[in-house]
Formats: structure tokens, C-alpha cells, sequence
């Protein structure tokens, strides 16, 4: 209790809104599927369709918070994009024909999209000196919310799948009174929707080289980023066929996941405090993380046994601590003061461009080649990962010499 009496009051409000958040669409996010088949009786095929244009959506959704945050701050974007997808819950929870339900998940995608920009953005701000301990707690009660809700959701689904989309909905509505009522807005963030800072005569050219530099190093880590997602997208759609190929029930894959949970609580808080005693360096972070990601699809290449994939998991989710909060934080300590909102819009849209391609990719080469050439695959993609990691840094590094020796002419 004393440690969250230290934390920011701001801090703390976007803890407690996020927590919500993710608890309401936890509810519903796993049970699309079964609604779209089983509550509309369409194929698995056109749920595929409807939840790739979904996710499509959710990418514009990205790069649109990331915008508004730049234009409007934070605190109205994520009323904005709450209120919207508040909205299209409920018109949901009614029962639409098809074509208008398709037409509501594109624009319920789009709004879910444009709520993480801002929430990455503003944690980067109201702790500063907390450096990625904001990022850490925003993703260890993402997690927790996620635990949760995907828990209860299933329960309410078994009386009605409207009670499942009013409690999404109701969430999103305590979220925007949290919000409106207890966030305050950072005064630099007011400042800098609202003015332009006039450029140096002398520091403006170098200003404008920095920012390029940290844009450029940006892209190579949002695609190392996109790289995880795509592997571990895996675990929630090709590995979940192959464990049943295997004859595993559905309660032993679904165990999986609560081992996730589980280690996410109790672990991420250990391992940073790892990290932060020990003072390793983020980019190092970084690179464990896919070694371990890599290690999973390595030892399912090898073992057909539920032991192997209870420690894919375990090994699997210490990778995803390492990775999963150390980008939008290293996104945050890249970002220009007027262009936070635009960094998170690119981290929350290439984790968003890795969840829509992956299943795809996975999927194709499941069904044509098979379950061992899609993980060696998986270990393939990782190294693409590790490339992008090791070298977003040093090309900021190169970017430094260069840009350095320009100024200096």
C-alpha cells in the first residue's frame, strides 16, 4: 500500500482506468468467434474475415491516437475514443444484420485502436522520473485486466452474449467518468498542442537531425516489435490447432494461458526489479527477450509432450515481460516533445500489424507445409527481430557521427 501511495495521483488514474478497460474487453475479445458462428451462424471462415478487418481497423486506429494526442491532447483523444467504442458496443448488443455488424466491428476496431496511443503517451509523462516503471505497471494491469475478465466472460456468455456486450459497454463508461473527472492533464502536454516551439537559428538544424535520427530508430524498433508480434501471435491461433492435432483438450490449452497470467503478476514485478538493480540496458532487455521467444519455438520443435508445452510457455512469457513493456518505454525516451503521441501511434500500430499478419502467415503455413516448418519458421522470424534490436541503437549512433560532422561544416 505505501508503494502505490508513492505513485503519481495522474499515475494512478490511468492505472485504475486501464485495469477497467482491459477487464470489459477481455470479456468480449475472446468470444467474437463464438459469437459470430454460433450467435449468428456464420462459418469460422467469415469470422476470420469480419476479425482481420477488425484488427485492420485497430492499425488506422493506432496511427489515428497517435495523431490526435499530437492535436488534442491526450485526455480528449481518450475520451473521444472511448465514448466511440462505448457506442458501437451498444449498438452491437442489440443484434445487427450482417452487413451492418461488419460495418460496426471496423469502426469498433478503429476506436479500440486510438485508446493505447494516448494512455502510452501520458505514462511517459505524469512520472518522468519513474523512467519505464510506468510502462511496466500500465502493462502489468493490462494483464491482470486481461486475467480477469477472460475469466468471467466466459461465465456470463453461458446466460446471454448481450449481458457480455452491456459489460463491455458499462466499463467503457466508467472509464470516461474516471478519466473526465480525476485525469489532469500534464501542463507540457497542454503546451505543446497548443504551441509551436520557434526553431533556433543555430539549435534548429540540429534539432531537426536529432529528431530524424530518433524517427529512423524508431522504425528499425517498431519492426523488430512487429516481428514478436508475429511469432507470438502463434501461441493464440496456429499452436492452439497444433495442440489439438496432438489430441490435448481444450481445458489443457486454455491452462496454458492461466500459467501466463499467473507468471505475468508474480514474475514482471521480479524481473524488472532484476533489471532495474543489475541496470541492464534496455536494448539488452530487448534481445533476451527474443532469445527466449526463440527458444520456445525451438523446444516445440522437439517435444510433442505437454511438459514441452507448459515451458514453451513459461519460457515464452519471460520473453514477452522483457520485450513487451521495454518499446513503448524506449519509444517514450526517443520521442520530440510534439510528437509522443505519433512514437506510441507507431509502437501500437506495429504490435497491431504483427497480430493481423500473423495469423495469416501462420495459418498458410500450417495448412501447406505443416506444424514443424511453421515453428522453425517462428525462429526464422525472431532472428529478423534481433537484427532490428541490435541495431535501432547503433544506428542512432551512426546517425550521430554523421549528422555531427554536417553541423559542424
Amino acid at each position: 500500500m505505501s508503494i502505490w501511495r508513492s505513485y503519481p495521483k495522474n499515475l494512478k488514474v490511468l492505472l485504475i482506468a486501464m485495469l477497467i478497460n482491459s477487464t470489459g474487453m477481455a470479456f468480449l475479445w475472446p468470444l467474437h468467434t463464438i459469437y459470430i458462428t454460433q450467435g449468428m451462424g456464420k462459418t469460422l471462415s467469415e469470422a476470420g474475415f469480419v476479425l482481420m478487418l477488425h484488427s485492420g481497423a485497430e492499425i488506422v486506429g493506432s496511427f489515428l491516437g497517435g495523431y490526435l494526442y499530437d492535436r488534442i491532447r491526450g485526455k480528449r483523444t481518450l475520451l473521444l475514443a472511448v465514448l466511440s467504442s462505448a457506442c458501437c458496443i451498444f449498438i452491437i448488443s442489440v443484434g445487427l444484420a450482417w452487413p451492418v455488424y461488419i460495418l460496426m466491428m471496423i469502426l469498433l476496431g478503429l476506436a479500440i485502436g486510438t485508446i493505447f496511443p494516448p494512455i502510452y503517451a501520458l505514462a511517459g509523462i505524469v512520472w518522468k522520473e519513474g523512467g519505464r516503471k510506468s510502462f511496466n505497471l500500465i502493462y502489468l494491469v493490462l494483464n491482470f485486466g486481461v486475467a480477469v475478465g477472460t475469466s468471467l466472460g466466459g461465465i456470463v456468455a453461458q446466460f446471454s452474449f448481450q449481458y457480455v456486450f452491456w459489460i463491455n459497454g458499462f466499463t467503457y463508461v466508467v472509464f470516461i467518468f474516471i478519466v473526465w473527472f480525476a485525469l489532469e492533464e500534464p501542463e507540457s502536454v497542454i503546451e505543446t498542442a497548443k504551441i509551436k516551439v520557434k526553431k533556433d537559428p543555430v539549435l534548429g538544424p540540429k534539432q531537426e537531425i536529432r529528431s530524424a535520427q530518433s524517427f529512423h530508430s524508431l522504425i528499425i524498433l517498431c519492426l523488430g516489435f512487429m516481428f514478436c508480434w508475429v511469432t507470438y501471435i502463434q501461441w493464440q491461433t496456429s499452436i492452439s490447432n497444433y495442440m489439438h492435432q496432438l489430441g490435448f483438450p481444450l481445458s489443457a490449452y486454455s491452462s496454458l494461458w492461466t500459467i501466463n497470467g499467473f507468471l505475468i503478476l508474480l514474475g514482471q514485478p521480479l524481473i524488472q526489479w532484476f533489471m532495474a538493480r543489475k541496470k541492464v540496458p534496455m536494448k539488452w532487455q530487448l534481445l533476451s527477450g527474443v532469445f527466449f521467444f526463440m527458444a520456445t519455438f525451438g523446444l516445440l520443435t522437439q517435444s510433442h509432450a505437454y511438459v514441452g508445452f507448459v515451458a514453451g510457455m513459461v519460457i515464452m512469457t519471460i520473453g514477452e515481460i522483457l520485450i513487451f513493456p521495454a518499446v513503448p518505454a524506449i519509444a517514450d525516451r526517443l520521442a520530440p516533445n510534439d510528437r509522443r503521441g505519433m512514437y506510441q501511434g507507431l509502437v501500437s500500430g506495429a504490435a497491431n500489424v504483427g497480430r493481423t499478419i500473423g495469423p495469416l502467415l501462420g495459418g498458410l503455413l500450417y495448412d501447406g507445409f505443416g506444424p514443424t516448418v511453421l515453428l522453425y519458421v517462428c525462429i526464422f522470424i525472431g532472428g529478423f527481430a534481433l537484427i532490428c534490436f541490435f541495431t535501432y541503437q547503433r544506428f542512432q549512433y551512426t546517425q550521430n557521427e554523421v549528422s555531427s560532422v554536417k553541423v559542424n561544416k
